[in-house]
């Protein structure tokens, strides 16, 4: 066997003779009682026993960081093997030598909010239950590490307990690399089977994509077209405004005789619906005629009559403005700018004047005081609602009031309904 164990790019470490240790299992040592460190210093990278550097040089570094650093401090060629450069830095470290000083700083920057956690570990108890912690929750195993083993209170007991779990996690880290091997198998027939869906996929959307640009091309021809008809009836168009235009300048008047023509329209409209209206009014004045003749007839026959009135004189029939005197005459309906005029009208006759505008705004529940209260009513049939008109009718005929029903709205025709009014209810008095 050779004397070096460690090849090293460019010589060898000379074998370092070291007491040879006995390892037994963990479970068959007692555990020895917490030691209590008086210092405080912490191991240089060096101090700690040669076989724990292949672990800490293999946990805490990966093989790119560790060529790194090397090459900063050592010449090797390129084509080195990670194996090598892995056993020249556990080679190095065994004393205090250049490359062991880099990797030392390296570790005490890197882990340093881990090793100050360590730190506040006073005996070898609390740094083990700190390591057990640790490693059993896998965050930081190589901080932990670290920091466990550069410890003041670590004892020999510590250390090989930590080995041991270390030899451990690298085995399951190799187990779950074989797991991984085989999921990776597993994606791998996954991948090419996904791969060969989707060579598919873009064959049927390179068919797709064929078959929109084809239809594509048939819409742009569509297109070129309807631009080429659209240009054609632009132009038809453009045609026509200067055929237009032509006649507009032949006709100079054509536009006043177009404002006659409307004009004509409009006069013709306006004639046709004054003739309605005089129609309207040549039914309402024959109509008129027909009451006037009725009441005539009416006043005739009243007059001709030979009875006589109560105080034995002929019968006459007279109406004066003073004959209201004392009465109420409620009017129901008409417009509101004539209520004054039927005011005028009452009281110029001597009588008082009520006046309810048929439900329009006031409340229907007033016109029955105000029937009450009235002793003649004229109803403004044309101005008031439905309710109102068969209320007033019902009221009047219950009571057995005189109410006359004027369609007219005016003030004249709301006047000679009172006349009339009044003349028959003198002609009944005298009767």
């Amino acid at each position: 066997m050779s004397d070096h164990p460690f090849h090293v790019v460019g010589g060898t470490f000379p074998a370092v003779q070291r007491p040879t240790e006995v390892f037994s299992p963990l479970r068959h040592q007692p555990m020895a009682p917490a030691v209590t460190t008086m210092g405080s210093r912490r191991r240089k990278l060096w101090e700690i026993p040669h076989k724990f550097h292949c672990p800490v040089i293999g946990v805490c570094f990966d093989v790119e960081q560790l060529r790194a650093l090397m090459a900063k401090v050592m010449h090797f060629p390129r084509e080195t093997t990670d194996f090598v450069l892995h056993t020249t830095a556990v080679g190095a470290c065994e004393t205090r030598s250049q490359l062991a000083d880099l990797l030392h700083k390296h570790m005490e920057k890197r882990f340093q909010l881990i090793v100050r956690k360590f730190s506040t570990a006073k005996n070898s108890e609390a740094l083990h239950a700190l390591w057990r912690s640790e490693s059993q929750s896998g965050v930081d195993i190589p901080g932990a590490l670290w920091a466990v083993w550069t410890h003041p209170a670590c004892d020999v007991q510590i250390e090989q307990q930590i080995y041991g779990d270390i030899h451990m996690i690298q085995h399951q880290v190799g187990s779950g690399t074989r797991a991984d091997l085989g999921t990776l198998k597993s994606l791998r027939g996954d991948n090419d089977r996904l791969r060969q869906q989707l060579d598919e996929v873009r064959v049927e959307c390179e068919s797709i994509r064929r078959e929109r640009s084809r239809e594509t091309q048939v819409l742009g021809e569509r297109v070129a077209e309807l631009r080429a008809d659209l240009a054609g009836k632009e132009a038809w168009g453009a045609n026509l405004t200067a055929q237009l235009d032509s006649l507009r300048e032949i006709l100079p008047d054509l536009k006043d005789r177009q404002v006659l023509a409307r004009r004509a329209n409009d006069a013709e409209a306006r004639a046709t619906a004054l003739t309605a209206q005089a129609a309207d009014f040549e039914d309402e004045i024959e109509r008129l005629g027909e009451l006037l003749r009725h009441a005539e007839e009416s006043i005739k026959s009243l007059i001709a009559s030979d009875t006589p009135c109560a105080d034995g004189s002929p019968t006459s029939v007279e109406v004066t403005p003073e004959s209201l005197s004392g009465k109420c005459i409620l009017c129901v309906g008409g417009r509101s700018g004539a209520v004054d005029g039927y005011r005028k009208e009452v009281e110029q006759r001597g009588g008082s004047f009520l006046h309810h505008d048929g439900g329009l705004e006031e409340s229907l529940h007033r016109i029955d005081s105000a029937l009450g209260a009235a002793d003649l009513v004229i109803c403004q049939a044309g101005c008031i609602s439905h309710n109102a008109y068969w209320r007033v009718k019902e009221q009047c005929k219950r009571t057995g009031k005189q109410c006359l029903f004027v369609k007219n709205s005016g003030v004249s025709s709301f006047g000679r309904a009172i006349s009339t009014a009044c003349t028959i209810s003198e002609v009944k008095e005298c009767r």
